[in-house]
């Protein structure tokens, strides 16, 4: 099993709160076009956990979600590199965890998050994983 960061902004014409994925149960994770994001896509699998990110104004993990498909073309784009991976909502974290205390914190040092923060789908280790959970009770 592997690790995600998946980033969603919650408001706005597009956005898609955790709350609204909690409600329908499950979704077409898409709206990725940057080919980096869409490498780590290509390398879900069902199974994997991904962190749930509100960005925008909010900027903090918020919950989590599982990988329930392998990728596949997105049928909403006419070219085929465009993929996609169906998720379920699993759980909402009792804490948020803001962007602020990830930076604030000398452990998060280097990751992705920090590094290349307009990506919108990012491996987590899962030392970082144990991390954020931890901070989220």
């Amino acid at each position: 099993m592997k690790y995600w960061l998946a980033k969603q902004e919650p408001s706005g014409p597009r956005g898609y709160p955790l709350s609204r994925l909690k409600k329908d149960g499950r979704t077409v994770w898409d709206g990725v076009h940057n080919n980096l994001a869409l490498k780590h896509i290509r390398s879900m699998s069902p199974g994997d956990l991904v962190i749930y990110y509100h960005t925008g104004d909010e900027r903090q993990a918020v919950g989590t979600m599982q990988v329930t498909s392998r990728p596949y073309p997105n049928p909403e784009e006419d070219d085929e590199r465009f993929v996609v991976v169906d998720v379920k909502y699993k759980s909402t974290f009792k804490r948020p965890v803001t962007l602020q205390e990830i930076k604030a914190d000398p452990r998060f040092e280097g990751w992705d998050l920090l590094r290349i923060s307009r990506l919108s789908v990012l491996p987590v280790p899962k030392r970082i994983w144990d991390m954020i959970d931890r901070m989220s009770r």
